[in-house]
């Protein structure tokens, strides 16, 4: 597979996130419908913070295991775990100070960004997660297609082009109802920042591969996606729609489980 083939991959599988985008746009003036869009939304997190960690878990276990019979180094498994703990630790600690300078920052009523409703900052946050998720996504596209696997690359592309589709949802579900809504440049940007990524990634995996690199990219989105979760859960509660917002948290994580077995039945 040529370098522009490969690079076509990758962009394709980054801009099936701008599918979900329009959502941001709905004005859903209903309560219900807005809590169920929320819930929704935070099931389909919950999936990725679960898909994030497991994969960036998998190459420190297997260092680990490696060390323990012998065939490995101590030093890798000590190594990898602390890209794991540190990239998490610093990313969901510098979102929260981020968050209490921004509080600052519109309490005093400087700045662009404190223009921005509480949605549009949540979205911001959640396209930053994941543009950090489908990073590590483009390594393993252009991983693959560097060491000759390029059935496992296309696959991996149509998996990860489906896990995108829902993403762009995500990202765009704290605004929906908002008035007025997002711009549509807004939306492209948000779109940008989320599906980004994965081209780049494609772009670096195809000429170095790195399971360090990968593992810091994952704990650095599973650390983001966390913190939104947290926030979304209290969105959520202030709903006080217990059951709706239950249902809809489920039907997240079916949605988001959905497309990663779909990815497995075809050999991703």
């Amino acid at each position: 597979m040529s370098t522009a083939q490969t690079l076509a991959l990758g962009a394709i599988a980054g801009a099936t996130i701008l599918l979900g985008l329009p959502a941001g746009r709905v004005q859903a003036t209903s309560l219900r419908l807005r809590a169920a869009l929320s819930a929704l939304a935070t099931g389909i997190l919950l999936f990725l913070l679960w898909d994030v960690l497991s994969h960036a878990v998998d190459p420190v276990e297997a260092s680990l295991t490696a060390a323990a019979d012998g065939t490995g180094d101590w030093s890798r498994f000590i190594w990898l775990g602390a890209l794991l703990a540190g990239g998490v630790g610093l990313s969901l600690m510098a979102l929260v100070y981020y968050d209490q300078w921004l509080c600052r920052r519109r309490a005093s009523g400087g700045g662009r960004s404190s223009k921005r409703s509480a949605g549009a900052q949540l979205a911001l946050l959640i396209a930053t997660g994941i543009g950090l998720h489908n990073f590590a996504e483009g390594l393993a596209i252009g991983q693959s297609a560097a060491s000759g696997e390029t059935s496992l690359a296309i696959v991996l592309v149509v998996g990860f082009a489906l896990h995108n589709a829902t993403e762009g949802f995500g990202i765009v579900a704290p605004m929906a109802g908002e008035s007025p809504p997002p711009s549509w440049p807004f939306l492209l940007a948000l779109g940008a920042i989320g599906g980004g990524p994965t081209f780049f990634g494609t772009l670096l995996g195809q000429a170095w591969t790195s399971d360090a690199l990968s593992v810091a990219f994952l704990a650095l989105a599973g650390g983001s996606i966390l913190y939104v979760l947290l926030e979304l859960l209290n969105v959520n509660r202030a709903f006080d729609m217990k059951p709706l917002v239950t249902w809809g948290l489920l039907g997240g994580l079916v949605l988001g489980f959905g497309t990663d077995f779909v990815l497995a039945a075809v050999g991703g």
